[in-house]
């Protein structure tokens, strides 16, 4: 298939570079933002868990004492 404009082929090179640009920054900013809330909730139940554990160290120190 042979344009007849060589202009048409470069407009549908360059749309196709940015749209297709555009689209993978989407993707990666998506996943991004996936890993980052994933860390975060991993972030909050070690958080807890040590507390939790600093909570019965606290209370074990408490009954020794008495």
């Amino acid at each position: 298939m042979e344009l007849k404009n060589p202009r048409w082929g470069y407009f549908r090179i360059i749309s196709g570079t940015v749209l297709g640009g555009v689209l993978g920054f989407y993707l990666m900013h998506r996943a991004e933002l996936k890993y980052k809330e994933m860390w975060k909730q991993k972030l909050i139940k070690y958080e807890e868990e040590m507390n939790k554990r600093k909570n019965l160290e606290g209370s074990d120190d408490l009954q020794e004492s008495l």
